[in-house]
């Protein structure tokens, strides 16, 4: 009696081949992730262990408040910087309401580190703030851009984007 791998020995081959692709593939992707390139250039870069005294100082107060926040790991605290219908923008996902930004700090953002490194201020409330994101667990940190809009001393609008 002949075996069925016996009968179909291209079936067996297929299948490592389509399994090999398919890690190829995710390797591929992986590198190309804009996270994954950010966080490698971050890695060759010295970070200061400390927020830049100066631009940390310069921050609106409710900017100074989300930063504060994620220090102190405070969920409420966050979302309490943030006007009720504000909006969340981070790397194209977009988070609207204190609801979704609760859930979303809960997530991503308490439990990692901030680290202040300059800020650039704009006109009518808005301020380019470049920082240094150390999520929690096994990801790696990275630099990023956040763009507030504060209004009313609540932030209505914050746009992240890797630098």
């Amino acid at each position: 009696m002949v075996s069925r791998v016996a009968r179909r020995p291209g079936r067996r081959r297929s299948l490592m081949y389509t399994l090999v692709a398919v890690v190829v593939l995710g390797a591929v992707l992986a590198v190309t992730s804009d996270y994954v390139r950010a966080a490698a250039k971050e890695a060759v870069r010295a970070t200061p262990e400390q927020h830049d005294s100066g631009a940390l100082a310069s921050l609106h107060p409710a900017v100074r408040g989300y930063v504060s926040a994620v220090d102190e790991r405070d969920t409420e605290a966050l979302v309490a910087v943030f006007a009720s219908d504000a909006v969340v923008t981070d790397t194209g996902r977009e988070f609207r309401g204190h609801d979704e930004i609760r859930a979303w700090a809960d997530d991503e953002v308490i439990g990692g580190r901030l680290t202040v490194l300059e800020q650039t201020p704009g006109a009518d409330g808005a301020a380019r703030v470049l920082l240094r994101f150390d999520p929690d667990g096994p990801l790696l940190g990275f630099r990023a851009t956040y763009t507030f809009d504060v209004r009313d001393d609540r932030i209505h609008r914050v746009s992240m984007a890797y630098a």
